[in-house]
């Protein structure tokens, strides 16, 4: 599996609306993230590393930001490539790990070309900013992905309470990074 990093995009980048089908056989869209201060969206799936190393930390952040902040999880894979990525792979990930939140599937993957997704995973958190949703943060979720009781720096946590708080976004965005995206 090719490790890739993120692409860096400025803040203030309006998020792409797009219509997906979730695990739970509910189309998604942008409209249906609409009550609270933002958005994280999680471009992800179910068998790299890296993001089997991440689903334990999304539910976490849930639990503590999903008053606040909305949560979904696109899988842009091809699943033809990676059959565990497949629709009953997800649901079983989803029944696993406890989400809470929606995961979807970009089976044409033109909503990950569009927003310029790289890698699984790739977080994007949105700030509602008059009731449009703009890039806040666009990097990883912290410095240690393989050793999680050896994290010193929360990035995508820390990322989410300046949001909350009204705060500015950080100077810093060090790129996500994690196995590359399964293209068709």
């Amino acid at each position: 599996m090719a490790l890739v990093e993120s692409v860096s995009l400025p803040t203030g980048w309006e998020a792409k609306d797009f219509k997906l089908m979730g695990v739970d056989e509910r189309e998604y869209s942008l409209d249906d993230f609409k009550r609270k201060k933002g958005l994280l969206i999680v471009f992800s799936c179910n068998h790299c590393p890296y993001a089997i190393a991440s689903w334990p930390l999304l539910v976490e952040l849930y639990k503590k930001w999903g008053d606040k902040v909305e949560f979904v999880v696109i899988n842009p894979n091809d699943p033809k490539m990676y059959p565990e990525d497949n629709l009953e792979g997800m649901k079983r990930l989803v029944k696993d790990y406890g989400v809470e939140f929606a995961y979807v599937v970009d089976e044409t993957q033109e909503v990950t070309r569009e927003y310029k997704a790289q890698c699984t995973p790739d977080p994007y958190l949105f700030k509602r900013d008059d009731g449009v949703l703009r890039l806040f943060y666009h990097g990883r979720i912290n410095d240690n992905w393989q050793e999680p009781e050896k994290v010193r720096e929360r990035s995508l946590e820390e990322a989410m309470e300046k949001m909350v708080k009204g705060e500015v976004s950080p100077k810093e965005q060090k790129p996500s990074m994690g196995c590359s995206i399964k293209w068709k």
